[in-house]
């Protein structure tokens, strides 16, 4: 999208449109309590933006493309008005679509499906991640997991990030499962407290192993379903070897460090190096590793008579 030339206010052209000259040519959805506040207080104090609109068309159709201040002109419709104060421009459609996009991406929250939906559409008409990373203040790869998610996710992941049941963050996560029946595990594990964002990659590796055993166990029909209740299981199961593992490598290193210790002390002995020069053995040999045990250098040479 090219730069749109920057106007003195002085020459601007603004006028009072008729609102039902008006074409909306990219709406977007809104938080209608808010949107009531906002219409209230246009009411009172009245129109303090002028919306944007494109006239190039008007000669031909009859109407002018909004470009930016649905918004407001909802607003002025709501209160029965049947005029509203405009900015006028003459652009292309391409020019005047993209430009709404943006507008609405810099009025959309970050980390909302309505942002996520505002990268799409700006990646659909053509810009790359870079570009639209650079108008987000995001970078590339954050707006392309966005997108993926709009792209891939389930409808009832997109429907829990709508309604604040978990973050966009874990919505992304889940869309990278492309098995259905995983990312349903994974947001009913969130429901309960079971899975969350720093936990995910793990309980996603058991489901994934666990689902993939299943599978190659049962040669004659479909697997079990696997539940939330058999990923708890199967974590509970995963922690308890991997606390086996730990005592057990735990018990063996304390036994390796006996040996160490004892190994240094028989060293230190006099009478058992003297013997050991006398047999050509006294070169303590090497440990491969590092320990942290003491250690003592031997001394070569005869023993003294």
């Amino acid at each position: 999208m090219s730069n749109a030339p920057i106007l003195l206010m002085k020459d601007r052209r603004r006028d009072m449109i008729p609102i039902d000259k008006i074409r909306v040519l990219n709406s977007r959805t809104r938080d209608e309590c808010q949107f009531a506040l906002n219409v209230q207080s246009i009411e009172a104090i009245g129109q303090l933006k002028d919306i944007r609109v494109n006239d190039k068309f008007f000669p031909k159709d009859g109407f002018y493309e909004l470009i930016c201040g649905e918004g407001r002109l909802i607003a002025q419709k709501r209160l029965e008005k049947t005029h509203i104060r405009a900015e006028i421009v003459t652009c292309t459609r391409k020019q005047a679509y993209l430009e709404s996009l943006v507008e609405n991406l810099a009025r959309s929250r970050p980390g909302t499906m309505d942002f996520a939906r505002e990268l799409k559409s700006l990646h659909d008409e053509g810009w790359g991640y870079d570009q639209i990373a650079l108008v987000a203040c995001r970078c590339a790869e954050y707006v392309k997991q966005y997108i993926r998610l709009i792209e891939n996710g389930e409808e009832r992941l997109i429907h829990g990030v709508e309604q604040e049941v978990f973050p966009i963050s874990f919505a992304i996560l889940v869309a990278q499962s492309d098995d259905a029946s995983i990312q349903n595990v994974l947001m009913d594990a969130f429901d309960q407290g079971i899975v969350n964002c720093q936990n995910f990659a793990r309980a996603r590796a058991i489901i994934s192993g666990r689902m993939e055993n299943r599978k190659r166990r049962d040669h004659h029909g479909a697997p079990p379903d696997y539940t939330v209740a058999s990923l708890t299981s199967d974590i509970l199961s995963t922690t308890q070897a991997k606390d086996s593992y730990v005592r057990e490598a735990q018990s063996k290193e304390g036994r390796l460090f006996m040996l160490l210790d004892n190994l240094t002390s028989l060293w230190s002995d006099e009478a058992l190096m003297n013997l050991l020069r006398e047999e050509g053995l006294a070169d303590r040999p090497e440990l491969a590793g590092t320990y942290n045990v003491a250690t003592q250098v031997t001394p070569k040479g005869p023993p003294e008579r």
